[in-house]
């Protein structure tokens, strides 16, 4: 199409047509950026999750972060619902999240950090939620004292209405909740900013930081560079000698048998035992806000799906009386 439109545009100029060229350059433009994009977002639903054993060969390294080494990295793999920071290619941790909406999905592909601010202000975006709402506007500023204000008490933006910010509470990890930005709760987002500020050593104090947190004062974190974000779909992942099967919630038709099996090739899982009728049994147990796990040895060994287990997305959190009861027993038995 693009060599047909190119021919087209020569002869309406050899005919010296100024307006059908215009026309047709007008149109190869637009072809050419579509093109662009729709051969963008291919690309970016190819990434692999930063955990798959092809990109760490087969074990992940986990570190403290060390302050003062500014080379940091965010990855979020989105049917996973996690969210990790890393140093120098090495994990520092892994925070549970909440995404975008069916209607509303998270961008995939690469994205920039560009600032950490506590006690942000929000201005709706122009799209077709808010103008549904009665509570607030397109454009309108929302203040961080006001009600209406949906993010918390901290966000960091990616860029073109992208943001990272607050949870409501547990209930949004592992869900599809907000209108494409990445929900994470407080205290893990107040872990994620300390670690930034200490690896940037960031123009920020303790004293400003403790007065952003109990008061509604905004404090603004700029970072220069900005900190790479990388977002992909990965639903079949092999991390550390496990596949796990994540469910398809955005329903882009990832979760097949010919991938799953493409996937357990391109890890150099020894599968070919393995027919359709067993992957899509394997497959099937990946849904709702369940994953389906088994060892890469377990599927070598012909006990693909009796030696995998089911398990929640996102684990759990154990209720807040809970935690107080472990550490009231330790207290006492010490």
């Amino acid at each position: 199409m693009a060599g047909n439109l190119t021919n087209f545009l020569m002869k309406m100029t050899s005919k010296k047509n100024t307006l059908a060229a215009g026309l047709a350059a007008f149109l190869f433009f637009v072809f050419a950026i579509g093109e662009a994009a729709a051969q963008s977002y291919v690309q970016d639903m190819k990434r692999q999750s930063a955990r798959s054993d092809k990109l760490t060969g087969g074990a992940i390294e986990k570190t403290a972060l060390a302050p003062g080494d500014g080379n940091l990295k965010i990855t979020v793999n989105v049917p996973s619902f996690q969210m990790t920071l890393w140093q120098n290619g090495k994990e520092v941790k892994t925070y549970p999240i909440g995404v975008g909406l069916k209607d509303y999905p998270i961008y995939i592909g690469l994205r920039e950090a560009s600032a950490v601010i506590w006690n942000p202000v929000w201005i709706p975006p122009d799209s077709d939620w808010v103008h549904a709402s009665k509570k607030v506007k397109a454009g309108e500023i929302i203040l961080p004292t006001d009600p209406r204000n949906p993010l918390g008490k901290m966000k960091i933006p990616l860029g073109y209405g992208y943001l990272i910010h607050q949870a409501k509470g547990a209930g949004d990890l592992g869900s599809l909740v907000s209108h494409g930005c990445v929900r994470v709760m407080q205290a893990d987002l107040y872990d994620l900013a300390n670690k930034i500020i200490a690896a940037r050593e960031l123009d920020v104090t303790k004293e400003q930081i403790a007065e952003a947190r109990g008061t509604k004062e905004t404090l603004v974190a700029e970072l220069e560079p900005i900190i790479p974000v990388e977002i992909t779909y990965d639903t079949l992942v092999v991390e550390a000698g496990k596949l796990r099967i994540y469910p398809d919630v955005y329903e882009r038709k990832t979760n097949t048998a010919e991938n799953l099996r493409a996937e357990l090739k391109s890890s150099g899982v020894a599968a070919t035992n393995l027919d359709d009728a067993t992957l899509n049994k394997m497959l099937a147990r990946a849904a709702g806000k369940k994953q389906f796990v088994v060892s890469v040895k377990n599927i070598e060994a012909g006990k693909a799906l009796t030696g995998g287990q089911t398990l929640a997305v996102v684990a759990p959190s154990a209720p807040a009386s809970a935690v107080r009861n472990v550490v009231q027993k330790r207290k006492i038995s010490r």
